[in-house]
């Protein structure tokens, strides 16, 4: 028995064929499901009632469970949701005015082990389906009542791009008239860099993307972000000047996660400057404090450390801002999701160690 939740709108088309009815069925059920937010068949007005028949024999519609609903002081929410497998994954809502946005995660877990992010602490277990991934802004839409996500980012657990045929046709909906109508300025792809699928996603859907930079020399990108080793800042700078050229606001947001003492100083600035002027990428700066978690290695940079880090990039002629950190108390901020709530599926020996064994203080 097919889940709904995990076709995509091709998929549905093809489905619907095989049950002998018509491609415009497809589009009646996503707009009915996540257009509209409906998930019993009965309700579905528009759809005959053979078709209905074959929908309640042969199909079901499954969405993970809420576990948890955590609301921080600030507004912000945080979601643990149960799949199906019985595994565990958080995902966020973050209100601004009249914006509403959804933190999506991609995965299980991640991949990627970046040295400052609770994530990759608990190690990788699997790439989310395209159902686990679309239900959880449904499941928002439904919590939130009349009002609807605005604006999506993929930068909840794991790395979108290592989940990428899911990932791309989780985009397709969150766009769709039919899904959940959002455009591309919209909805934004957050990336540590995974250079092959940074082409795959200008040709295929190129929303607005955001990369994990954190530093612009190789050698300690390679201790913060483990996958520079296989795709080094000169590969991943080609390939944001190439997306830039069809990215929906005509630049990339590149992320620089601060940690006290580590990647904080002003030759860090610098060193990115550089950096980012060889090559020529027209970036936004998103400058975020380190967010701490249990068992995590860093410590936050002062303020007016941060202050002169965004001095150093303003000097120069570049766009800054300074990530608000929100939903913190509830563990609910950038680098912190599945901190609390993963089983550990890899072990080490402890922050010292990890902090000689990385070699960045």
């Amino acid at each position: 028995m097919i889940n709904i939740f995990d076709l995509s709108k091709q998929e549905l088309v093809r489905w619907c064929s095989d049950m002998g009815e018509p491609p415009f069925r497809a589009s009646q059920l996503t707009k009915w499901i996540h257009g509209k937010g409906v998930l019993d068949f009965e309700r579905m007005s528009n759809i005959s009632t053979k078709f209905k028949g074959l929908l309640l024999e042969h199909s079901r519609i499954l969405i993970p469970e809420i576990i948890q609903h955590q609301k921080a002081l600030d507004g912000t929410s945080k979601l643990l949701l149960k799949l199906e497998s019985g595994e565990m994954i958080e995902s966020v809502i973050i209100p601004e005015g009249e914006r509403l946005t959804a933190c999506i995660s991609s995965q299980v877990g991640c991949a990627v082990d970046c040295s400052f992010c609770a994530t990759g602490n608990n190690g990788f277990k699997k790439n989310l389906s395209l159902g686990e991934i679309i239900s959880q802004i449904w499941i928002m839409n439904n919590l939130l009542g009349p009002a609807k996500i605005t604006n999506v980012v993929m930068m909840g657990m794991g790395e979108p791009l290592l989940n990428y045929s899911n990932l791309k046709n989780a985009l397709a909906l969150f766009l769709s008239d039919d899904g959940y109508g959002l455009s591309k300025r919209k909805v934004t792809v957050s990336t540590s860099g995974v250079v092959p699928f940074i082409y795959k996603l200008k040709e295929d859907c190129p929303v607005s993307l955001a990369v994990s930079l954190h530093s612009g020399n190789n050698d300690l990108r390679n201790k913060l972000v483990p996958i520079n080793k296989k795709y080094p800042l000169e590969q991943l700078m080609e390939a944001c000047w190439e997306y830039q050229k069809s990215a929906p606001r005509g630049f990339i947001t590149m992320e620089i996660t601060l940690l006290n003492g580590v990647n904080d100083e002003e030759n860090h600035a610098i060193e990115i400057i550089k950096l980012i002027e060889k090559y020529k990428v027209s970036v936004k700066f998103n400058l975020i404090p380190y967010n701490p978690y249990s068992g995590g290695l860093f410590e936050t940079p002062a303020l007016k450390r941060i202050e002169r880090y965004r001095r150093a990039l303003q000097g120069a002629g570049q766009i800054v801002t300074i990530r608000k950190t929100r939903g913190d108390d509830v563990s609910g901020a950038c680098g912190q999701l599945a901190g609390s709530f993963l089983s550990r599926i890899k072990q080490n020996n402890g922050p010292k160690d990890k902090i000689q064994r990385l070699g960045v203080l």
